[in-house]
């Protein structure tokens, strides 16, 4: 334990802080108009970690020299907050909104529900458990913008946005695990411990769908008072297919590629031209909320990773049971995909240890905005239809805890 890790622990704690009060800044606001923009921007859940990583450079700077410090930053992997920026933006694109929207309209009316019931419903199920294919931050960015209006207006009641909000999220954290790639705890530790697809399925696929169905039922039911019986929707323009299939090309290609930050950054160029040659049948680009997301992941990849030294002998300590309910307890304090990937640095760890590490991570996901590194796009595209326009920590840990028990529960079959 050195000095400056104790100083990044401090600092941590102080973000976790704020990512917990920042709805009292939007408040301080309203009190003290005269800097009210700074408090905006303190009350900003995607501006916390980029600012207290921000704190640790200058700290660590002071402590250890300049070039330590920078050679500390240049030392991490940025690959996944490139990637969620990317994957929102091009995911969040009209035309792909567009075809998502359809496909859910048309198995809507084969569902025994109402329309725009059934919608929730897909919104809440189908979609985090496409997440398995397309990645989990692609299905956030779809579910969200699918249920924005439907669930998570300003004329529903707090209390139903934060229960959806929180189904929401476990489902997403969970609906992943069907494959091997597509949620992050789950990829950190793939390779190296040889868990394929075939493997994920069998060990975390079904028990992962039936938590999700059984959340989003009950989700689906609670709000069967609140959902309109439509969403006033404008008409739009008519987007030809060609275009539509370009940009699910576009999307598909960033998947494939989502470990190659050169390539899927040079796509996303490629993405941004096609979108201005054709911006007649775009909507504006989600770059502000994406490059926020972004840079929230990028202050908790700097932040999390002067962590190992306290968090690995907590993992490496615990039998396996207790590491699953230390795992779904610590996956609310600390990115699970940094969790994990401690993990699988430990040497000899057993198979029902590795079961249980990456099955408390996965089913905690939903509990924070930093649990997992989807969330905080799903707060950034959501947070507007909540009070104060800004979504707050503890509201979603209570909206969350009843379908992260449900989702335990079932990882514990």
């Amino acid at each position: 334990m050195t000095t400056i890790e104790v100083i990044s622990a401090g600092l941590f704690a102080a973000a976790l802080i704020h990512t917990f009060a920042a709805k009292s800044f939007e408040r301080l606001s309203d009190r003290f108009p005269k800097h009210a923009g700074l408090f905006h921007l303190l009350g900003e859940v995607e501006v916390v970690f980029g600012f207290w990583a921000a704190i640790l450079m200058i700290a660590m700077a002071l402590a250890a020299g300049g070039k330590d410090a920078i050679n500390y930053v240049e030392s991490r992997q940025y690959t996944e907050p490139l990637f969620v920026f990317v994957v929102m933006v091009v995911a969040a694109s009209r035309p792909v909104l567009a075809t998502v929207r359809a496909t859910i309209l048309t198995v809507a009316r084969l569902v025994p529900l109402r329309d725009t019931l059934a919608q929730v419903w897909l919104g809440l199920a189908a979609v985090p458990l496409l997440g398995s294919l397309i990645t989990e931050p692609a299905a956030m960015t779809l579910a969200a913008l699918m249920l924005a209006p439907l669930v998570f207006r300003r004329d529903m009641p707090e209390r139903m946005k934060y229960a959806a909000l929180g189904v929401l999220f476990v489902n997403v954290s969970i609906g992943g695990t069907l494959t091997s790639y597509a949620a992050p705890p789950v990829l950190m530790v793939a390779s190296t411990w040889n868990w394929d697809t075939l493997f994920m399925l069998g060990n975390f696929g079904w028990k992962a769908a039936a938590a999700v169905i059984l959340n989003a039922s009950a989700m689906t039911w609670l709000l069967r008072s609140h959902v309109p019986e439509n969403t006033g929707n404008a008409t739009e323009s008519p987007i030809p297919l060609l275009v539509s299939a370009i940009h699910l090309l576009f999307l598909a290609s960033v998947v494939l590629v989502a470990h190659h930050p050169v390539i899927f950054l040079g796509l996303f160029l490629f993405f941004l031209g096609f979108t201005q040659a054709y911006d007649r049948y775009q909507s504006p680009l989600i770059l502000k909320e994406g490059l926020l997301v972004g840079f929230f992941l990028a202050g908790l990849v700097v932040l999390g990773g002067m962590q190992q030294w306290w968090l690995q002998p907590i993992v490496s300590s615990l039998d396996p049971t207790a590491l699953f309910f230390g795992a779904l307890a610590l996956t609310a304090i600390t990115d699970n995909a940094a969790l994990t990937y401690l993990g699988s640095l430990i040497e000899g760890i057993s198979d029902t240890s590795k079961y249980m590490l990456v099955a408390g991570a996965v089913a905690g996901g939903g509990l924070t905005v930093i649990a997992n590194a989807p969330n905080p796009a799903g707060v950034a595209l959501l947070r507007n239809g909540f009070e104060d326009e800004s979504i707050g920590a503890g509201g979603l840990l209570l909206g969350a805890l009843l379908p992260t028990a449900v989702a335990a529960a079932f990882f514990l079959v």
